[in-house]
């Protein structure tokens, strides 16, 4: 008998396309993926629909080629949260669902978590302030929760807890977190304490794998789901809780299409669920301190101290500018290296944090100032020694190291700046006789399991230093840990975006609260060429609410979100003309619409970004501030649909964008 099924393309079309199959041929289900004929090429296709009455078309309707799955793999849920998407994100459905869902082929084993690998966990005796804490989010009629306590306070403890009564009653619970070094370790965690019914979502897992796991999501064997950011789509049938940690974490938003939030998808999915959304972290962003402490629509959990003997860390701002021609060390002040050699001695460990990777910055001529740069990209190369090459951040090109300037042909050239490469190779001089490691993406890449392999013999004092980049700043907990050393705070302030200064803060108290987290002793070095900064002194005092207000100031006084939402749109082409053109006229109607409309959105004139080339594609920008980003959203679609865009050229639409570069 012949069927007929509505499907979705992985494309940015916002439209459903018809084709029919044979019911003795495919056992095709809604849920399912098949490859169907599209143009003169194959796609892949999600079903969404079948039906077995012929549609009333004027056009031929082909037949599907295959069917990849053997069961269902996304939800109706999944469905009509991808039509949520498209409307508020302005991205297709498709596109939407392709984000969700993974690309894997066939089911083979993921290797999951045995719950026997781990030892259990000791009964931990909660505070009086973990136990209201608890108590408030299982009982209270709400769904949104913040729980905001000092680094250290047993956040983690009390998501676990509402978890287990979740899950004891049946449900499914999604526990977000923003690094997959904190995947590892809460999986370690947990396994033993849910038994066998955990799902671990993480990117060591190759397509095929993730497939595996989600279909036992979706039937309900895995209640507890760990991930990163995309584990927010993960297909729960009975989800009752999504915990989302570290909440203020820009990598919870996407900075590709569709350019979703965890966040906002949680939400999202707890409403239609009627669930609750648990939310945490030690450094709340802006948007939700706002949201907790003046429009009150989220229930505000506190925990202010530490458990049993746990101590907030002693802290000391070190100015690198007392350090210029009398130092030991070019990268480590006086002050660290002192603490660094007590600490070690003593048998205890330390962990350095600097937010920038490779060996050097940039290339650099004194005779002529020329800079080498990516040719595809308006940034400077940076040098890794290990690899002898001039890297590209942005787009992955390399290029061989220079011996004399291109420009000029002068031989005094250097190599300006450092990274996490740097500072491993001066540890090495420093202090030979410990054992370090470095934890960040270059040396990520090379192994999948490197991170948990330094993870283990760092918890287990195999090694005594441990160097990284964001990975290592947040969430970690290893009691031996009792310095932390920050090598240069200044290199997330000076970036020219609003929020610069709240990024740095949280930077600066999350990886302060890597230290003293199993008694009293616990220190913290920030070497700073900008000691004054309003941002170094209150994270040395670990003054969280100080800040937010403060800086809250700022915001209301530039409008800039809480106090408005925006709406980033970024044109971008590999002809310059083309792509400046595309923003002009989009601005031009963007201000038709406005006005015909009557909407008090402020539209900025385009303007090339602050990056004006990445991957040899030239970028233009128009910014939108709203007080209601529904008619900042209502402006944009109806523009898109208004103005013919050029092919050669590619419209970014970011929504509650995290920055403007």
């Amino acid at each position: 008998m012949i069927s007929y099924a509505s499907v979705v393309l992985p494309l940015p079309l916002k439209t459903e396309f018809i084709y029919y199959f044979d019911n003795d041929k495919f056992d095709l289900k809604v849920g399912m993926r098949a490859v169907v004929p599209f143009g003169s090429t194959k796609k892949n296709a999600y079903v969404v629909r079948i039906f077995n009455e012929k549609p009333d078309l004027d056009f031929e309707i082909k037949e599907i080629i295959r069917v990849i799955d053997k069961d269902v793999i996304f939800t109706e849920e999944q469905y009509n949260l991808s039509l949520w998407m498209e409307k508020f994100y302005l991205s297709a459905r498709g596109e939407n669902l392709d984000t969700m869902v993974p690309g894997g082929k066939k089911d083979i084993d993921y290797g999951g978590l045995n719950s026997s690998s781990y030892e259990s966990k000791n009964i931990i005796n909660l505070t009086d302030e973990q136990i209201r804490a608890v108590e408030t989010i299982i009982h209270s009629e709400k769904n949104l929760f913040y729980l905001y306590g000092i680094t250290g306070s047993g956040k983690t403890e009390v998501f676990l807890r509402v978890a287990e009564n979740v899950i004891n009653n049946g449900g499914q619970v999604i526990y977000l977190v923003p690094e997959i070094t904190l995947t590892y370790q809460l999986a370690q965690q947990v396994s033993a304490r849910f038994k066998n019914k955990v799902a671990v979502l993480h990117s060591g897992l190759t397509p095929s794998q993730r497939i595996k796991m989600w279909r036992e999501i979706i039937t309900g064997k895995a209640s507890l789901i760990i991930g990163a950011r995309s584990a927010v789509f993960a297909p729960c049938k009975n989800l009752k809780l999504i915990i989302l940690d570290e909440e203020h974490e820009n990598s919870y938003k996407s900075s590709n299409t569709p350019r979703y939030h965890a966040r906002q998808i949680a939400q999202k999915r707890i409403s239609d669920t009627n669930g609750k959304l648990l939310m945490g972290s030690a450094t709340p962003s802006l948007e939700a301190w706002y949201r907790m402490n003046y429009i009150k629509d989220m229930v505000e959990l506190e925990l202010t101290k530490r458990p049993a003997l746990a101590q907030l860390p002693k802290i000391i701002v070190s100015d690198l500018n007392n350090e210029k021609g009398g130092g030991f060390s070019t990268l480590f002040g006086n002050d660290l290296i002192i603490e660094m050699n007590k600490v070690l001695l003593e048998g205890r460990q330390v962990i350095l944090f600097l937010n920038r990777r490779g060996y050097s910055r940039y290339f650099y001529c004194s005779s002529c100032g020329y800079v080498a740069k990516c040719p595809h990209c308006d940034i400077g190369l940076v040098y890794h020694k290990s690899k002898k090459i001039l890297e590209c951040h942005h787009c992955g090109y390399k290029t061989i190291p220079k011996i004399s300037c291109p420009n000029c042909h002068s031989y005094d050239v250097s190599y300006m700046g450092f990274g996490t490469e740097q500072v491993d190779a001066e540890l090495e001089r420093l202090f030979p006789n410990f054992k370090h490691a470095r934890l960040d993406t270059d040396t990520v890449a090379k192994d999948k399991k490197y991170i948990e392999k330094i993870l283990t013999d760092f918890k287990n004092n195999q090694i005594q230093i441990l160097l990284g980049t964001q990975m290592v700043a947040k969430g970690l907990n290893f009691p031996n840990v009792k310095l932390v050393g920050i090598i240069l705070a200044d290199s997330t302030l000076y970036v020219p975006d609003f929020r610069a200064s709240e990024r740095t803060f949280q930077l600066l108290v999350q990886v302060s609260g890597r230290s003293g987290r199993a008694d009293s002793d616990g220190e913290v070095i920030i070497q700073t060429l900008s000691p004054e900064n309003n941002a170094i002194k209150m994270a040395s005092k670990l003054d969280v609410k100080g800040f937010i207000e403060d800086e809250l100031k700022f915001r209301k006084a530039t409008n800039f979100p809480p106090f408005s939402r925006m709406i980033y749109l970024v044109f971008r082409s590999k002809n310059k003309m083309k792509a400046e053109k595309a923003s002009s006229d989009f601005y031009n109607e963007l201000i038709n619409v406005k006005t015909h409309y009557g909407i008090t959105a402020e539209i900025f004139n385009p303007s090339s970004c602050t990056i004006e080339k990445i991957r040899d594609n030239f970028r233009y920008q128009i910014l939108i501030k709203s007080s209601d980003i529904r008619q900042g959203i209502k402006i944009v679609d109806i523009a898109t649909e208004h103005v013919s865009i050029s092919s050669s050229v590619f419209l970014e639409i970011d929504i509650d964008p995290l920055d403007v570069l």
